[in-house]
């Protein structure tokens, strides 16, 4: 396994990888209305590009040397809050799924957050989403949930997860 950051140029690819791993994640969770809604805004061009835009703000390609693929995509933000760096999307195709990708990723996440001086890591995870029960595996706990609303009548509803690192 091998993580490379991602450019500009990699749009086209991240959007790929998100619909694909998408489709297979929230099938039972989302209407087709509302996956289609949050792809086109939080994966539309012009989004992603603010993101590249942010200097506090990576991309890298969860790629697999073995077979030359792209895998899935890690996408997080130092400094979110004081000495927090947000985990914003960690996305992989369904057939990559129980490789040690995502464990290999977050492993990642946690040597860059350390690297940029942050103790801790939070994310979002939809409440019917199994992928809690991964990020607990890997020490996450929950700490808060909430609804939030992403407009055109969608809401998210998630519990706020967190990871502290130990120095």
């Amino acid at each position: 396994m091998k993580l490379q950051q991602a450019t500009a140029a990699d749009i086209p690819l991240i959007q790929d990888l998100a619909r694909r791993s998408w489709e297979n994640a929230y099938a039972d969770i989302l209407s087709k209305e509302q996956m289609e809604f949050m792809l086109s805004e939080m994966y539309s061009e012009k989004e992603i590009l603010h993101h590249f835009q942010n200097p506090n703000y990576h991309y890298y390609l969860i790629q697999d040397e073995n077979n030359n693929t792209c895998e899935g995509f890690i996408g997080y933000e130092h400094n979110y809050e004081e000495e927090t760096t947000k985990l914003h999307r960690i996305y992989l195709v369904p057939e990559s799924k129980g490789k040690g990708f995502g464990k290999g990723a977050l492993q990642f996440l946690n040597e860059k957050v350390s690297e940029n001086g942050n103790n801790r890591i939070i994310l979002n995870v939809n409440k019917y989403n199994s992928a809690r029960n991964f990020y607990e595996s890997q020490g996450y706990r929950v700490y808060d949930e909430g609804v939030f609303d992403i407009g055109n009548g969608f809401v998210m509803d998630d519990f706020l997860m967190e990871y502290l690192i130990h120095r």
